[in-house]
């Protein structure tokens, strides 16, 4: 595996690391093909955001001119970027001064069933609920437990990915993926202010559908309502998009918007 710590090859980490210690700090997920990273702006502009949220120092110039010399090195595959407060003593007080730490590691795609573009997939309904924090909301930061518990519920390969609520039933994502759905050609999503990640593949999505001409809102979603919709969807950057076909006793076709965003999905991302 290519991993580089702080812009240098690199293997270890230290154990007083706060990413370690305390989930502090943010990460980013972004597929390479070619030697480019894709959908690299919209990374980068939520890793700005993150940062800003979290009082982390960021040197995104410094940061970008990384993230492709390591994307020159892997070629093809995942690039995965954590980005840490650094070192710091215990207790949970800011280190003074702060020294961010910035760890990249480079792995093949993973090789999912193509299956699951072409005919959709059947979602797992997790019964781990997503807690609420505003605060947090939006980011993908190093805390993941929530979804690690909930991937953790099933097994079976008939599930490809995981719906998700938070405390009060409403519908927030999947476990590693955003969720859309459309109802009398309207596109909705749930809204990120709450819980849950805000993807890159979503906001572009987002971005692409209101080109189209197509309306697009992101709201709160309940469950029922997710149930009476025409179409559903899961995104995210490594795969594009797949069809929802089922969650537990439901079932939906495969519609029309779902296949043009999946269209566009795909030329972003090679799929």
């Amino acid at each position: 595996m290519l991993s580089w710590i702080d812009g240098q090859p690199a293997e270890s980490l230290s154990v007083q690391d706060r990413g370690l210690a305390y989930g502090d700090g943010l990460f980013a997920t972004m597929g390479v093909r070619g030697e480019q990273i894709q959908l690299l702006e919209r990374q980068l502009a939520r890793l700005q955001q993150g940062c800003t949220r979290l009082a982390l120092p960021c040197d995104l110039g410094l940061l970008r001119q990384e993230l492709l010399s390591f994307a020159a090195q892997l070629g093809d595959g995942v690039l995965k970027l954590m980005l840490t407060r650094g070192d710091g003593q215990r207790g949970y007080a800011l280190p003074v001064p702060t020294q961010p730490r910035r760890i990249m590691l480079g792995a093949p795609r993973p090789a999912y069933p193509a299956t699951n573009a072409e005919q959709g997939v059947r979602l797992f309904p997790c019964v781990t609920r997503l807690a609420e924090q505003p605060l947090l909301a939006g980011l993908k930061h190093l805390n993941r437990l929530e979804q690690v518990l909930a991937r953790a519920e099933w097994q079976s390969p008939d599930y490809a990915e995981g719906l998700l609520c938070d405390t009060t039933g409403r519908v927030v994502e999947g476990v590693f993926s955003n969720l859309f759905m459309v109802r009398d050609q309207v596109l909705l999503t749930p809204q990120l202010t709450r819980c849950g990640v805000a993807g890159v593949m979503r906001g572009e999505l987002l971005a692409q559908a209101r080109q189209l001409g197509v309306t697009a809102v992101e709201r709160d979603i309940d469950y029922a309502e997710l149930l009476s919709a025409d179409e559903v969807f899961v995104c995210n950057s490594l795969y594009g998009v797949w069809p929802v076909r089922a969650l537990a006793a439901h079932d939906w076709p495969v519609g029309p918007l779902t296949r043009k965003l999946q269209a566009i999905a795909g030329d972003l991302v090679g799929c």
